[in-house]
C-alpha cells in the first residue's frame, strides 16, 4: 500500500521540488497552496500523513491542524515551519502535531521524520476494549473516553496514551524521559514543554477523585498514585 501524503506549502517552488523528490521514492503527494482548501481535501484524499506549512495563506498549519483533529484524532501531522520560538512550536503540539521540521531542510530528514511519525503510528499498542477501572472513573482507551459515570470526557490521543502509560506504571515512578520516548520517540526541550501541558490537562481531569493523583518527583519523573 503506498504511502499517500497531503502536502500544503504555498511557495511554489519549494513545493515542486519537495513533491517531486516524494514522488521519485515512491510516495502519493497531493499537494494543496491554500491553506483554505486543506480540510476539504483532507476529507476526500484521506491521507496516510499530512505535512503542513505554518505560514499559509487564508488560514494557517496550525489552523488546519485544529480542524483535522477534530475529525480524526489519529493520523500523523508533521509541522514545516520558519518559526523559532518556542510558544509556537509548543502551540503546534498542543493542537495535535506529532513532530516538527524547521526550514531550511534537508529531503533526507523530511522522508526520515515521515517515517518516523509512520512507524510510531503503526507500533501504537492496541486498545482493550474493557474499561480500566481508576477511582470513580472509567477509562475507555479503544474510545479515549474518561467517565466517572455522569459524564463522559473525550481525551485527545496523546491525553490517552499518557494516561494508559501512567497507569500501566501505577504507583511506581516512571522516568519523565521514557514517556517522552514514548510518546515523541525522543526528548527535547520542546517535546518536554509539550508533556507539561499534558500533565496539567490529565490533573484537571482527574480532580473529581481526591485519591487519584499525578505526583512530580523532581528530576526524576512521575507517580500515578492510585489507591
Amino acid at each position: 500500500m503506498s504511502i499517500k501524503i497531503l502536502y500544503v506549502e504555498d511557495e511554489i517552488s519549494l513545493g515542486k521540488i519537495v513533491k517531486e523528490s516524494l514522488q521519485r521514492r515512491g510516495f502519493e503527494v497531493i499537494m494543496e497552496r491554500d491553506g483554505a482548501n486543506a480540510l476539504s481535501l483532507f476529507k476526500e484524499v484521506k491521507p496516510t500523513v499530512c505535512v503542513l506549512d505554518v505560514m499559509l495563506p487564508n488560514k494557517d498549519g496550525f489552523e488546519i491542524a485544529e480542524e483535522i483533529r477534530a475529525i480524526d484524532t489519529e493520523v500523523p501531522i508533521l509541522f514545516l515551519t520558519a518559526k523559532t520560538q518556542t510558544d509556537d512550536l509548543v502551540k503546534g503540539f498542543t493542537l495535535g502535531g506529532n513532530d516538527y521540521i524547521r526550514k531550511p531542510f534537508s529531503m533526507e530528514e523530511l522522508i526520515a521524520r515521515i517515517k518516523n511519525v509512520l512507524r510510531k503510528t503503526e507500533n501504537a499498542p492496541v486498545p482493550s476494549n474493557d474499561p480500566i477501572r481508576m477511582g470513580k472513573f472509567r477509562f475507555y482507551t479503544n474510545r479515549q473516553l474518561l467517565s466517572n459515570g455522569l459524564e463522559e470526557k473525550k481525551l485527545s490521543y496523546r491525553e490517552s496514551e499518557l494516561l494508559r502509560i501512567l497507569y500501566e506504571n501505577r504507583n511506581g515512578i516512571i522516568n519523565r524521559k521514557n514517556i517522552l520516548d514514548l510518546l515523541w520517540g525522543h526528548d527535547s526541550f520542546f517535546n518536554s514543554r509539550n508533556l507539561d501541558v499534558y500533565i496539567t490537562r490529565l490533573r484537571v481531569h482527574l480532580k473529581e477523585d481526591e485519591n487519584l493523583q499525578i505526583l512530580t518527583i523532581k528530576g526524576v519523573g512521575y507517580r500515578f498514585v492510585l489507591d
